[in-house]
């Protein structure tokens, strides 16, 4: 669902978006940007929730890749919840290799910088890559200065609340609106194309209908989110007391529900992380 209903469908708006930047105001390219940071998070988090499904049915678990991260709270909390199996490998195979943070402050800091800039490279050899490691290492330097990068750890946001504090949603667009500027030079062809799309993004702010729609698909996907940001593997126990008709009946409905999703959407695009 996140690939094919969600990922494919805004991947048209954010193609078109990107590629002819020059012609539209900021409110577009903000739009195109929006759309780009849920397409590239459906696409990877779906093709993992696929990998993590289909390993399940031979009775293996794998390791959760990504939880919730547009709902974090600082930068430091997005690295420990977007990409998970590549974060923990950069930590475990370069990071504490390098020293980690056991040889004193500064070298600390080289060692994160080391980290993003790799992380970019990672990506590709293209100085876009490279620009966006860096930009995230720019955000997360001061908090890791302030010893406020292991801030949010193990708690969730709005944990025993539906609703987050009015700090909490602060803290969450606010670094919604980094991590979606950073997106645009990982999105971008060149860094010159990168630099005039977020100069665009601040003029003309035009909205036209054909562009708004893709917030449909945003709104949902942040909605489901949201509700099951405590777990992203959704217990169904409560089906084993149920009748085995009622069972079938919802089972069956789910996927008539799904076809028909998808069936509305008629083009289809690779993973984008078949690239990498």
């Amino acid at each position: 669902m996140k690939k094919v209903v969600i990922a494919d469908v805004l991947a048209l708006k954010v193609d078109d978006i990107f590629q002819n930047y020059h012609d539209f105001g900021g409110g577009v390219l903000w739009l195109g940007a929006v759309y780009f940071a849920i397409q590239i998070y459906c696409d990877y988090s779906g093709y993992s929730d696929i990998a993590i499904g289909v390993s399940k049915l031979f009775g293996i678990e794998l390791m959760s890749n990504f939880k919730f991260p547009y709902f974090s709270r600082n930068v430091g909390e997005f690295w420990r919840r977007w990409h998970i199996s590549l974060s923990t490998w950069f930590r475990d195979y370069l990071y504490i290799p390098l020293g980690g943070s056991r040889r004193g402050k500064l070298k600390s800091l080289r060692n994160v910088c080391i980290i993003f800039l790799v992380s970019g490279l990672w990506h590709g050899a293209n100085w876009t890559f490279v620009v966006w490691g860096c930009v995230h290492a720019l955000l997360f330097v001061p908090s890791y200065i302030m010893g406020r990068n292991r801030t949010y750890t193990r708690d969730i946001v709005a944990e025993n609340s539906w609703f987050p504090t009015l700090k909490e949603l602060g803290q969450i667009l606010r670094t919604f609106f980094l991590v979606i500027l950073a997106w645009v030079f990982f999105r971008s062809a060149s860094l010159t194309s990168a630099l005039e799309y977020i100069s665009f993004m601040f003029t003309n702010f035009d909205f036209p209908l054909i562009y708004k729609n893709g917030l449909y698909s945003v709104g949902s996907l942040l909605f489901l989110d949201w509700i099951f940001r405590k777990d992203e593997r959704l217990n169904f126990t409560f089906l084993k007391g149920m009748d085995k008709k009622w069972v079938w009946a919802i089972e069956v409905s789910v996927i008539i529900v799904s076809v028909y999703l998808i069936s509305l959407n008629t083009s289809s695009s690779q993973f984008i992380y078949f690239q990498f």
